[in-house]
């Protein structure tokens, strides 16, 4: 669904599994700081609201959305996380440089998914306008992070699934 026709942040609660037992990795891009840190705060306050304790979040900065592949590639192999959350914003300019990134990102994303035994859950937003950026980041279409959180704990709960 469009998110202008969904906010990002709307869900039932009670459809979320407990996740108090679940530990995740957030690699947020300095990039566009004002959108990401909104980002993280949304991921983090929502990850806590289902009963994730503090240190079970950890947080990485990495410069950019390009660079959101390695450092979740980092989380997989040297901790035990079990999801993923890759949190950045691209803004599209008057270069082709936007096509790039959200390709290489969106592609090494999907590769991480498709290849690791953890989910990695893509938090990029990828806009034309800043102001489109700051409605997705907790403005009137809601948060992204908000929405990256319960995606991850729903995804932690389906990957347990298979392991019972």
């Amino acid at each position: 669904m469009a998110t202008a026709f969904h906010n990002l942040s709307d869900y039932d609660f009670n459809s979320v599994p407990n996740a108090e037992n679940m530990k995740f990795g957030i690699v947020v891009s300095e990039w566009n700081h004002n959108i990401t840190g909104a980002l993280l705060k949304g991921a983090i306050d929502t990850l806590k609201k289902h009963g994730v304790k503090d240190e079970n979040i950890l947080v990485k900065m990495v410069p950019g959305s390009f660079e959101l592949i390695y450092g979740a590639n980092q989380f997989i192999e040297y901790s035990e996380v079990d999801a993923v959350i890759a949190l950045g914003c691209v803004v599209r300019g008057d270069t082709p440089h936007f096509d790039y990134v959200c390709m290489g990102a969106t592609q090494g994303i999907a590769q991480l998914n498709a290849t690791c035994d953890i989910p990695v859950i893509y938090g990029l937003i990828t806009t034309n306008t800043m102001e489109q950026a700051e409605a997705r980041c907790g403005g009137k279409l809601g948060n992204k992070g908000d929405e990256c959180a319960i995606t991850a704990i729903k995804m932690i709960d389906f990957a347990w699934s298979f392991q019972k």
